[in-house]
């Protein structure tokens, strides 16, 4: 029965004596460890200790479509340093109650019926089995380090005891990863699984039947770290290379979970087990009231939950889903959205100029879905149904009926409006018309459509099957219900959807290209080319500018600039050089180096794998700039990105902070410790502020594109963030 003081907890007793404790938070849609669960966990635990002599096992379940979300991440991004002291307190305060859990003396279940992730994962580690549904939607998991935090609840201390230092590490905590109900009982994270719901107390109970000792791993006599402690012989050849393989895997930039999360479990191991979770506390506050985990809560939590729950769609639309997608063009990024739709369900016809030229497209699908099957990802009768989902053909009738085109040749307007012309006709009434273009405005490539409101920018990100961005681009005459089905389809195939305004380059293209800009101008000031892509990776960028300008091919770049340029000048800006520009030039008609495609560019290469940076950028220009400070470096380029960003804002090309934020990190590699380029201003030392008196530094000494707009000006001298 649940008493009124304490409705989160559900408490039925059968016949057998068998308590059923289900997880029921009235205020919440998804049970968390917030201020009802301080408050009342500790009273279950009492009533549970003070019924024990009449109670044979306990279940606990949940009321929720999850088991169990985790922490409460709207007070932890509140936090300040000098609440640690209280902080801890609460951590310790849940951690207590669930070592009395675990020795309770009667075994315990979880019966994991949604995601157990995070804070829910660690409720079912103290239980003596967990017991999960084999179904979608259902997973388990310590993701914590994703959002720049460690499991605080004894998770990073109890998987360290069941499966070792260096399992726990490399597979479960720093890899945040969610494992599905095979997966999760194949590793050991679950004990059994079963097929239905309604299973799940029958399986529980006949555990409880078979009178097991409720006495977990670490609590028997004798009880060993699996593999060893961290100063046995066995561990000796792997544990010291663990933080270079952090270092190596973060380039050396700003990465505390991950350190932290090392340092827990190695110190843990050494003491006994309350000492352990001592250990694991200190770690864990750190990083709750350190700003890092608060810039990726923002963005990759909250941010990304705006997103994903529709603030960008407008309302009184009908939820629609798409049946039938023609993709014109079989190249890599065609290639790569007939394969995320054909996975999704959707049938494809896959259209190019040739038959032989869409089958190659097809191809593409199946190579991916091979290796899937040869790591144990997919099975071959997976495989074949999807591949049988998708018509490669040439001829445009094959499109019959489609309520969905998406547009993927060559970014030549000419060329787009052909082709979408020639198949518009075959389509069912009201279809959804994209276009994948990364920069072409979406106004005027709908010139000439019979219905341009129902056209729209669908900006799918390289490699498309990896790739969790889509940056979805509203035209001057795209309606509302088209902006409406375009989010819809994009979730439907698992694609997390911005919306910004027309533009040339739209948000994430003209962003990325202050990133890439600002690389080779301070290559062409003398900072040696080594420094300059060395300091993006300490920056946390996943790829320096001069690499990534080859893997776009300088000769693109030029023509970005060019018709860029063409365009302001019909409208009347003026369009100030960068300094970009003339080493752009030089590299490409001085020296003959066009990029990655051409086999020369920045870098060398041979059979199209990059050897190094081209010998010859010291005796071209310079490279004798040594001096300049790291961070001098680095924020050149964070900042030119940022201020770009607060620009679309100004204009309206990006619609919300949530949107730059997001499209950022997902899109175009902005640092996930800033928690994208908008939070990266709220956040810098000194707020808003703090970034406008380095932004004006960086004027005086570098140019007016550094000049911070009025607009962020007016926000810092009223001393407001971005929201």
């Amino acid at each position: 029965m649940t008493t009124p003081e304490h409705p989160m907890f559900r408490w039925e007793k059968d016949a057998d004596d068998i308590v059923t404790v289900t997880m029921d938070d009235p205020d919440q849609s998804a049970n968390t460890v917030n201020d009802r669960f301080h408050l009342e966990f500790p009273f279950l635990i009492d009533h549970l200790y003070a019924e024990r002599d009449s109670v044979k096992g306990v279940i606990i379940t949940s009321a929720k479509k999850t088991f169990f979300a985790g922490g409460d991440l709207h007070s932890m991004i509140r936090a300040t340093p000098d609440q640690s002291a209280e902080i801890t307190a609460r951590l310790d305060g849940v951690k207590a109650q669930l070592r009395r859990l675990e020795t309770l003396g009667r075994p315990v279940v979880a019966a994991i019926n949604g995601a157990a992730l995070g804070g829910g994962y660690e409720i079912a580690l103290a239980c003596h089995r967990r017991i999960a549904v084999d179904a979608p939607g259902v997973g388990v998991g310590l993701p914590e380090v994703s959002l720049g935090l460690l499991p605080g609840a004894g998770g990073t201390t109890r998987t360290v005891r069941m499966f070792g230092l260096v399992t726990a590490l490399q597979e479960i905590l720093l890899t945040g990863r969610k494992f599905r109900p095979a997966d999760a009982l194949a590793r050991g994270l679950v004990d059994e699984l079963v097929d239905d719901p309604h299973r799940l107390a029958v399986a529980a109970r006949e555990w409880i039947a078979t009178d097991p000792e409720p006495v977990q791993p670490w609590d028997r006599p004798g009880h060993r770290v699996p593999g060893g402690s961290p100063g046995s012989p066995a561990l000796a050849g792997v544990l010291p290379s663990l933080p270079a393989v952090l270092r190596k895997q973060s380039h050396g930039s700003p990465a505390p979970a991950a350190h932290s999360l090392l340092c827990a479990a190695v110190e843990g191991a050494q003491v006994d087990f309350d000492n352990a979770l001592t250990i694991e506390s200190r770690y864990c506050v750190d990083l709750i009231c350190g700003q890092i985990s608060k810039n990726i809560v923002k963005s990759m939590f909250f941010d990304m939950q705006a997103i994903n729950r529709g603030a960008n769609r407008p309302e009184g639309h009908p939820r629609h889903r798409a049946r039938k997608v023609v993709v014109l063009g079989a190249g890599m990024m065609g290639a790569g959205i007939a394969y995320v739709s054909a996975k999704a369900g959707l049938e494809v016809v896959l259209k190019d100029v040739t038959p032989q030229a869409a089958e190659r497209g097809k191809a593409y699908s199946a190579r991916i879905l091979d290796k899937a099957v040869q790591q144990g990802r997919s099975t071959p009768e997976q495989k074949e149904e999807i591949l049988a989902r998708i018509t490669p053909t040439a001829d445009p009738a094959d499109a019959a009926g489609a309520d969905l085109l998406i547009e993927a040749v060559f970014e030549e307007p000419g060329l787009k409006r052909k082709v979408m012309a020639e198949t518009a006709g075959q389509l069912a009434p009201d279809a959804l018309l994209a276009s994948n273009t990364s920069t072409l405005p979406i106004t005027g490539l709908a010139e000439g459509l019979a219905a341009p409101e129902n056209f729209i920018g669908l900006h799918f990100f390289s490699p498309v099957d990896k790739m969790k961005l889509l940056e979805i681009v509203v035209g001057d005459k795209t309606s509302d219900a088209t902006l409406a089905k375009a989010i819809d389809v994009a979730r439907q195939i698992g694609k997390t959807p911005i919306v910004v305004n027309d533009s040339r380059g739209f948000f994430t293209s003209r962003v990325i290209g202050q990133f890439i800009n600002e690389g080779a101008a301070l290559l062409g000031e003398g900072i040696p080319a080594a420094s300059i892509e060395q300091a993006a990776l300490q920056a946390g960028y996943p790829v320096g500018p001069l690499a990534l300008m080859d893997e776009l091919s300088l000769t693109l770049m030029r023509k970005i600039r060019e018709e860029t340029a063409a365009a302001h000048r019909a409208a009347g800006i003026d369009t100030p050089a960068h300094p970009a520009d003339a080493v752009l030039d030089r590299m490409i008609d001085e020296f003959g180096r066009e990029g990655r495609a051409a086999g020369a560019g920045f870098h060398e290469y041979a059979e199209g794998r990059k050897q190094g940076l081209w010998p010859g950028l010291k005796g071209a220009f310079g490279g004798t700039g040594t001096d300049v400070p790291l961070i001098d470096i680095q924020e050149r380029m964070l900042f030119a990105e940022a201020l770009d960003a607060v620009r679309c804002l100004d204009e309206g090309v990006v619609r919300s902070v949530a949107d730059a934020n997001i499209g950022s990190v997902l899109g175009i590699g902005f640092p996930v410790w800033t928690g994208g380029v908008i939070q990266y201003v709220n956040q810098y030392q000194g707020g808003l502020p703090g970034f406008v008196a380095r932004a004006g530094e960086l004027a005086q000494r570098h140019g007016e594109r550094f000049t911070p707009p009025d607009s962020l000006v007016r926000r810092a001298a009223n001393a407001e963030e971005y929201q």
